[in-house]
């Protein structure tokens, strides 16, 4: 592993972010908006609703945290749509770099570009909703580290789609996201959900996290096994999507589509 090429790799998508004002302000956009929009919501559910004791607190961290998963495995995806959409795999591949290498450089860019977003949206919080999402104190650490496996996961799942199927995949990239919030229980517990969903919403890391999310910003207690369990689950998934990665790779390879996938 040569981390020169990594660096290298990784200057490409930094230098193309960070010179592109457009580019820079779609990442700040979106999240201060949506941060924004569910202040408001929650404001209201706050004044109709006695479920939650700080609802706008509760659902805006909740907002936040998804919001962070959801730019990191949309992040990764973009980053390697770039790639296709440039039609840059041939320079890529013939460039003496591995695809561990690939990986790795992506990974640490998704999370620039994530934090690009998260960090004007958390600022907002505090101003205009008198919130923090601080309050979760120093577990606030490893609830992010989880969402950013489990982003990274999806991302490199999703890439895994986009060498096998090519460009028609795209749309997959944009949806997985959304196929998976009504199970990750991000703004209700999990008791909400039918009994059937519960059981596939147990198989994922995301209920863990934000039932955890929840019971420290309400209840004032914390469960390190609902962390643990998270970080076991993310540890399971991002073996098996390296693992597809690699093998929709070789099969790319082996058909010889690799050189057209950006056509």
């Amino acid at each position: 592993m040569n981390l020169i090429r990594i660096y290298g790799l990784f200057l490409r998508h930094f230098y193309l972010i960070t010179r592109s004002f457009p580019r820079i302000l779609d990442l700040i956009y979106w999240p201060s908006i949506q941060i924004t929009l569910w202040g408001f919501i929650s404001n209201f559910f706050a004044s109709h609703s006695t479920y939650y004791n700080n609802a706008v607190g509760v659902i805006l961290t909740c907002a936040i945290l998804y919001d962070f998963l959801f730019r990191t495995s949309i992040g990764f995806n973009m980053l390697f749509l770039e790639e296709i959409w440039s039609r840059n795999f041939t320079n890529l591949f013939i460039a003496p770099i591995k695809i561990s290498e690939i990986i790795i450089s992506l990974v640490f860019t998704a999370l620039i570009r994530a934090l690009i977003g998260l960090v004007p949206a958390i600022l907002l919080t505090s101003p205009l909703f008198g919130i923090s999402i601080l309050d979760l104190g120093i577990y606030l650490f490893f609830l992010f580290l989880s969402l950013y496996f489990f982003g990274i996961t999806l991302g490199i799942l999703v890439s895994a789609g986009l060498l096998r199927f090519g460009p028609s995949f795209e749309n997959i990239a944009w949806s997985t996201m959304f196929l998976l919030a009504p199970f990750g229980c991000i703004y209700y517990p999990i008791e909400i959900l039918p009994e059937t969903f519960q059981k596939i919403a147990y198989s994922l890391p995301l209920v863990y996290i934000f039932e955890e999310a929840r019971s420290i910003l309400i209840d004032k207690t914390v469960n390190m096994e609902n962390i643990i369990t998270a970080f076991s689950l993310n540890g399971v998934y991002l073996i098996i999507a390296i693992s597809l990665f690699y093998y929709s790779f070789n099969q790319a390879r082996k058909r010889g589509t690799l050189i057209n996938i950006g056509e």
